[in-house]
C-alpha cells in the first residue's frame, strides 16, 4: 500500500529533512511540500493525500488552526519543537506528534503506525455496525439505521431515526468506516446513507424531515449514481 503525503513547514531545513526521510521508505509517496499553512490550505482544495507532516508555528496560520478549519483532513503527524502543543494536538486526532530535532527512527516509528492503522483498516472485516462515543457513553449503531452524518468542525453528528450522536471524529475517519454500497458523500460536510432518500427536488435529497443540499463538486457522481435506479 503506497501513502501519499505532504510536508508543511515553514523551516527550510526541516522540509529538507523531512524530504529525506519520506524518500527512505518505500511507501511513502510525497505529493506535494508547503512553505506555510495558507499554502497546504490551498493545496487540500485540489487534492487529498494520506498524510500530513504539519508544523505547527508557522506565519499567518498556525498548524492547529488549519485543522481546526477542515470538517474532512487527512491523517497528520505533527512535526513541531514545542511539546506544549501535544495534547492540543491529539484532541485533533492526529496520529503522532513528533518533537524537533526528529530522528529518523522516531519517523520511521510515525509512518509505521499509519502504515499498520491504514493496513488495518483495508483489511478487516466488514460488519454491519459501528460503535459510536458520545455524551461518555457508547453506542452500538448499525449502519442501515444510519439516515445521514453531518460534520460540524472537530467532530461528526450521526442521525438515525432515534437518536442523533455527536462524536468526536472527522468526515474522512467516518467515510472510511461507512460501507461504500449505500453510503454517498454530497457536500464536504454530509454523508447520506442513499436508502433513506425520500424525495430529490433539484439539488436537495430529503431525508425525513431534513433537506440537504448537494454542493456543486459532488453533483455529477452524486446524480449518476443516484439516478441509476430511476424509471
Amino acid at each position: 500500500m503506497q501513502i501519499s503525503c505532504v510536508i508543511t513547514d515553514d523551516e527550510p531545513m526541516a522540509r529538507k529533512g523531512l524530504k529525506s526521510y519520506v524518500e527512505k521508505v518505500d511507501f511513502l509517496t510525497l505529493t506535494g511540500i508547503c512553505e506555510d499553512a495558507m499554502q497546504l490550505n490551498t493545496l487540500l482544495k485540489k487534492e487529498q493525500p494520506d498524510l500530513l507532516f504539519l508544523d505547527i508555528e508557522m506565519p499567518y496560520l498556525t498548524g492547529l488552526d488549519l485543522l481546526a478549519s477542515l470538517s474532512n483532513p487527512p491523517r497528520v503527524i505533527i512535526t513541531s519543537a514545542y511539546e506544549q502543543y501535544a495534547l492540543k494536538g491529539y484532541e485533533f486526532d492526529i496520529t503522532d506528534y513528533l518533537l524537533k530535532p526528529i530522528s529518523f527512527d522516531r519517523f520511521l516509528k510515525a509512518v509505521n503506525k499509519v502504515h499498520h492503522l491504514m493496513l488495518q483498516l483495508e483489511s478487516s472485516e466488514p460488519t454491519d455496525f459501528i460503535f459510536v462515543r458520545s455524551d461518555r457513553q457508547m453506542y452500538k449503531v448499525f449502519f442501515k439505521d444510519i439516515l445521514f452524518v453531518e460534520g460540524l468542525e472537530n467532530y461528526v453528528q450521526i442521525y438515525t431515526e432515534t437518536h442523533k450522536l455527536l462524536t468526536r471524529t472527522t468526515m474522512k475517519r467516518i467515510s472510511e468506516m461507512l460501507p461504500d454500497g449505500n453510503f454517498l458523500q454530497v457536500h464536504k460536510s454530509y454523508i447520506i446513507n442513499t436508502k433513506k432518500i425520500d424525495l430529490i427536488d433539484g439539488n436537495s435529497i430529503l431525508i425525513g424531515t431534513h433537506s440537504i443540499t448537494v454542493a456543486r463538486n459532488y453533483r455529477n457522481e452524486v446524480f449518476t449514481r443516484i439516478l441509476k435506479n430511476t424509471l
